[in-house]
């Protein structure tokens, strides 16, 4: 696992919430996994659902499962996010 992207596959469990804090336009891509938050930097711009596309294949590499697994169910246009793990 990169240094940038913390092993959060303990969070790979189907059914479970995962909420996020997003920070586009970052400098470079990387995940901070402390005090119970994750928050997701990215180097994509939030325009066009890019930046979501980024965060899901970002989050999805850190948990080890395929982006198709990740559903975005709350804040498609806000900076706090929460994904599902699917099946």
């Amino acid at each position: 696992m990169s240094k940038d992207l913390p092993d959060l596959s303990v969070l790979a469990v189907a059914g479970a919430e995962v909420a996020v804090r997003v920070t586009p336009k970052a400098a470079r891509n990387r995940i901070v996994a402390e005090d119970g938050a994750i928050r997701v930097y990215t180097t994509t711009v939030p325009e066009d659902g890019k930046a979501n596309a980024s965060v899901t294949k970002l989050l999805a590499k850190a948990m080890g499962v395929p982006k198709s697994r990740l559903e975005l169910i709350r804040g498609q246009t806000s900076r706090d996010k929460v994904f599902r793990v699917i099946g």
